[in-house]
């Protein structure tokens, strides 16, 4: 059967599963859209390519399946590049699909030329050029591969107009893909894992830090038994929320800057770490030169490049994570550690004190108290997508996170506008959930263009708005180590319930903390988006923090309360 390149593109697609496309199109990429309309592929007219990443990004975490985003050449392709660092940073699977001039026309600064490959080349797992229409099958076969496999990532394909436009017989090919030098780990040795038994067996103060890899492998069981077995006390990265249900009695919550106290203080007194799909990323860390200074630390990774790359350990186990922990289970004693856990307790207990839930009511709306009544409406129970800043991580620590797969953000990015797209890429994924953003009025206004997506899909999305007036973060910063100087924070904005209402989404403004759970129920019966605006305290702090080049445990707290 004799296909354009543009429906090769197509057929392969749809024989990858690919269902939903989030894009904008362009010269360069209009034989693709024009060939897309003969498919079962619904494409989501994204306002702005870079919404167009974020929603393919929170489409995949949502799904566990390839988000797919596609642009137009020169500025549509480079407006992708912020969702692919984002998706890199986070090993989301994604590929994004990129128009490309005519091929004896690159390199000679074409209408809407830019070298895409190169300018992706850092923040992709992998990158093609395609430039004749015999390359396709292979290429969009491989890319697939590449982005879900191993530790999963986002791939580029920048296709030539000549190549969507060339002809050719076309039969799907069969068979795996097999990549020279590209086999990631699968199990671990067996020695290894005997080592591994021998510092456990040894390990008094023992604590497991759980990343985003436990869901990435799917391996949440996995982890519980681990973890109960051993009686061994679970932290989790921000991306690893909801691996270990924040109600069992061995979660320590989230670790890091912003992270729990007392889950700082296990892992800087402990004597063995165990790392579960996790990085060692500079937030969760503190000062590395004090970094749990007396633990033996085990790496489980399925990523060579991250062993020993930020902590140096001594023992990794190479492997895919729940392959792993299945494999070690069997071998291990049951473990109980009494006087471990009692210390953890009296930590959590003096953290209990410092709580701003446990602080009387002075009639201010506070985001945190927000964000729990929102839990507290929705039973704990909703897909939460965030932007980032304060609201981010108030959102992590207040909207206690039951099961895996629930909260979508930035972590290793960090990326202001994140929310708005991925919001809409994740209600596409589980159409049947309850999707609630969390975001701030600074992240908000760099995508709040994609409402006009929101309205024009039909977009069950329900958002719950933080505005302080402030780039919060930023400021929390400027309050703690630059004398209040508020240099280029403070952040004016529209009437944003009159802009959601000229968007077609219904909105209401709270303003006291009394009308919360009026609003959110509102929302709640209110089909399609809305749109629901907190306004809440200008200066408030997320604590604790751990200052930049500080020791893990050397935190800012919250004072207790005095009566």
């Amino acid at each position: 059967m004799k296909l354009t390149g543009a429906e090769i593109m197509m057929e392969c697609l749809v024989k990858e599963g690919v269902d939903t496309i989030f894009g904008y199109p362009g010269g360069a990429i209009m034989p693709v859209h024009d060939a897309m309309l003969k498919y079962p592929v619904h494409h989501i007219l994204t306002r702005h390519e870079q919404g167009a990443s974020h929603a393919a990004d929170g489409y995949a975490r949502a799904s566990g399946k390839v988000g797919v985003a596609i642009a137009t050449s020169g500025p549509g392709a480079t407006n992708l590049v912020t969702g692919i660092a984002t998706a890199m940073m986070d090993s989301v699977p994604i590929v994004c699909i990129t128009g490309q001039v005519p091929v004896h026309l690159i390199g000679g600064d074409a209408f809407q030329e830019v070298d895409v490959t190169g300018v992706t080349l850092p923040i992709t797992k992998h990158n093609y050029l395609v430039t004749s229409v015999e390359e396709i099958p292979e290429v969009v076969r491989e890319a697939f591969h590449i982005a879900r496999s191993g530790r999963p990532g986002p791939v580029l394909i920048d296709f030539c107009k000549n190549a969507q436009l060339g002809e050719m017989e076309f039969e799907y090919p069969e068979g795996e893909v097999s990549l020279l030098g590209y086999h990631p780990p699968e199990r671990a040795p067996k020695a290894d894992l005997e080592e591994a038994v021998k510092l456990i067996e040894a390990a008094e103060r023992p604590v497991i830090l759980a990343g985003h890899g436990v869901q990435m492998s799917g391996a949440m069981e996995e982890l519980r038994m681990f973890a109960t077995k051993t009686n061994t006390p679970v932290a989790m990265t921000l991306l690893g929320l909801g691996s270990l249900p924040a109600s069992d009695p061995l979660s320590l919550g989230m670790m890091g800057m912003h992270g729990e106290a007392y889950a700082n203080e296990a892992i800087q007194n402990s004597d063995l770490l165990l790392a579960f799909g996790m990085r060692f990323d500079d937030r969760v860390t503190g000062l590395l030169s004090t970094y749990a200074p007396k633990a033996k630390k085990i790496h489980v990774e399925i990523d060579a490049t991250e062993v020993h790359k930020n902590v140096a350990v001594d023992l990794p186990l190479m492997g895919d994570l729940k392959n792993v922990l299945t494999d070690i289970i069997p071998m291990l004693d049951e473990y109980d550690h009494p006087q471990w856990m009692s210390e953890i307790a009296e930590w959590k207990a003096e953290t209990k004190e410092r709580s701003i839930m446990s602080w009387r009511d002075d009639g201010k709306l506070y985001t945190a108290h927000a964000i729990r009544a929102l839990w507290n409406a929705t039973e704990g129970d909703s897909l939460v997508v965030t932007g980032v800043g304060q609201h981010q991580m108030w959102a992590a620590q207040y909207y206690e996170f039951e099961k895996p797969y629930r909260l979508l953000t930035s972590g290793g990015a960090g990326t202001m506008g994140y929310g708005v797209p991925a919001a809409l890429g994740a209600w596409f994924a589980k159409k049947e959930e309850d999707v609630w953003l969390i975001d701030g009025d600074g992240s908000f206004q760099m995508t709040q263009s994609e409402l006009a997506t929101l309205v024009q899909e039909g977009a069950n999305v329900k958002i719950a708005l933080m505005n302080n007036s402030f780039l919060g973060m930023v400021r929390q910063w400027q309050e703690f180590f630059f004398d209040k100087r508020y240099a280029a924070t403070p952040i004016t904005g529209p009437d944003f319930v009159k802009l959601a209402e000229a968007f077609g989404v219904p909105a209401k403004r709270v303003e006291k903390p009394e009308d919360a759970m009026d609003a959110i129920k509102f929302a709640q019966e209110t089909p399609g988006p809305v749109l629901i605006e907190f306004r809440v305290e200008m200066e408030e702090a997320v604590y604790p923090m751990v200052p930049a080049g500080a020791p893990l445990n050397e935190m800012l707290r919250r004072p207790i309360q005095e009566e």
